[in-house]
């Protein structure tokens, strides 16, 4: 695993002293919450910033570079696809696993695809844009159903997660009590998912169930979605605090 860093923070490195040297944009792959933190506190004094195809995304790709440093614009190279079903009717039901497991085994690599959003059978799929083409003409069965595949521009907003906010009253700032709070959960089975490394924050599973998450942090429970925390809104009379956070389904 050590290794493996290494070369990862290697590479984010020498993508960036490029774009510094050189003056132009240079992009990685799609990277994970935890490579993105990775990069965090390994690249400094270069412009960069993270594009995953819409908004809160998970994983994204970095873009090392920026107009006042380039001298100019780029976009960066990611394609949607949209994959769905020939025939809706004659087709089964169709999870994200499905879609997913099927790009995959065209030996596609994870890091070259984004978060695949999938609703009603179809799926958005970002991707690279040099494996855009390979994909939409070799993905042409998922799960027994035939599918088509186009790209497409953008993913349309009505197909984009939008969060729930929601508000909860927990005794003390602890990632167990959240987790707790939000799922319906006992105290002890939140415990258990954080000792069982199914909590992650920011990418990185954390064990410590009394971890005080801060305002903004990205909170990943394994089986159950994604929470980002926005803090304590007040106290109440008795002591106890009332929390706000948004929920992804």
């Amino acid at each position: 695993m050590a290794d493996e860093e290494n070369l990862l923070k290697k590479r984010f490195l020498e993508l960036a002293d490029r774009s510094f040297a050189k003056n132009i944009y240079t992009f990685t792959e799609f990277l994970s919450p935890a490579e993105q933190n990775l990069l965090r506190f390994t690249v400094k004094g270069v412009p960069y910033h993270f594009e995953g195809g819409f908004e809160n995304a998970e994983k994204a790709l970095c873009v090392f570079g920026s107009e006042e440093l380039c001298g100019y614009i780029e976009s960066a190279p990611i394609t949607f696809i949209k994959i769905e079903p020939c025939s809706m009717k004659f087709s089964g039901e169709l999870a994200h696993r499905d879609f997913l497991g099927s790009i995959m085994s065209l030996g596609i690599r994870r890091s070259t695809l984004g978060d695949i959003i999938v609703k009603n059978n179809i799926a958005f799929a970002p991707c690279l844009d040099n494996i855009a083409d390979y994909i939409c003409e070799n993905l042409v069965e998922i799960k027994h159903s035939n599918v088509r595949c186009s790209k497409i521009d953008f993913i349309p907003d009505d197909m984009i997660p939008q969060p729930i906010e929601n508000e909860f009253v927990v005794a003390s700032e602890r990632l167990d009590s959240v987790i707790s709070a939000i799922y319906k959960l006992s105290r002890s089975e939140s415990k258990g998912l954080c000792e069982h490394e199914k909590v992650f924050v920011g990418g990185i599973p954390v064990l410590n169930a009394s971890y005080a998450p801060k305002d903004g942090d990205i909170i990943t429970v394994r089986g159950h979605g994604k929470i980002v925390y926005c803090g304590i809104k007040l106290e109440t009379k008795k002591g106890r605090l009332r929390c706000k956070a948004k929920i992804y389904k």
